[in-house]
């Protein structure tokens, strides 16, 4: 239940073995070699942290833009959420990662960010939006510093921990939309919002599940440097994170809309 988004991808394999080839060199190439400069992982073509996370914030100045489109026409928020699932889906299962690709797939998850938060402010108070946008980045602040200062870690444990608890929370989202879907209840927000004690329990555990998430996508691009794998998986990983910041934000924008209401 890692991130899909890495979890196709064998550049991010821990366990796998980088390819080599070597060829016979001569004495002058020896010495050309020698007197070179030390090569940085951009001269040979290799993924980096600098490299990863300007591809990062690159797609996410994409869906920026085109969430502000998405909040001034809400109802691309449609076709926006039917694009990104389908990009989504291409992204994760082809192999070599394709800048394009991702990049369409920002543009269409700007779309109905923009428009999900539009719906959401027009009808529980626009100024949850900030508060959602300002706790997304703190989260993912936070999980970052942790992470870097080696204070946490994804192991073993917490892993099957955390997989308990998104099918727990897949097999809930199943249930509920379909007593929303079908008017078995007057909510918009189903049995999320059936008491305080349960929205506010449910809240911080998906809170914690995104987090969580956020730590196996730093150890995946962690690893992908240290293995060496070609700079274009840099793409891949800037589109990992998205998928779980994206997924972390609507969380927190549905959990502060359940408080307001």
């Amino acid at each position: 239940m890692a991130n899909p988004a890495f979890s196709n991808s064998p550049a991010f394999a821990s366990g796998a073995k980088a390819a080599s080839y070597t060829k016979p060199v001569s004495s002058e190439e020896l010495d050309a070699m020698y007197g070179r400069p030390s090569a940085t992982p951009t001269d040979t073509g290799r993924m980096s942290y600098e490299d990863t996370i300007v591809k990062t914030l690159i797609a996410f100045a994409v869906l920026v833009a085109t969430a502000v489109v998405g909040w001034m026409v809400p109802i691309l928020m449609i076709p926006g959420a039917i694009a990104g699932l389908v990009l989504a889906l291409v992204n994760i299962f082809k192999k070599q990662p394709s800048r394009g690709l991702i990049l369409a797939y920002a543009a269409a998850e700007g779309l109905f960010v923009g428009g999900i938060s539009y719906v959401f402010g027009s009808g529980f108070g626009y100024d949850i939006v900030p508060q959602a946008v300002f706790g997304t980045l703190g989260v993912v602040g936070v999980t970052l510093a942790l992470f870097l200062s080696g204070k946490v870690r994804a192991t073993p444990k917490m892993t099957k921990i955390f997989l308990v608890g998104m099918v727990g929370y897949a097999m809930f989202s199943l249930v509920n939309f379909g007593l929303v879907a079908f008017g078995a209840t007057e909510s918009m927000f189903g049995l999320r919002d059936a008491n305080p004690i349960v929205s506010i329990g449910l809240g911080i555990l998906i809170v914690l599940l995104a987090a969580y998430s956020l730590v196996m996508d730093f150890e995946n691009v962690k690893t992908g440097v240290e293995r060496g794998a070609p700079r274009v998986f840099g793409w891949q990983a800037a589109f990992g994170i998205m998928v779980t910041v994206v997924w972390l934000y609507v969380e927190i924008l549905r959990l502060l809309a359940i408080f307001r209401d």
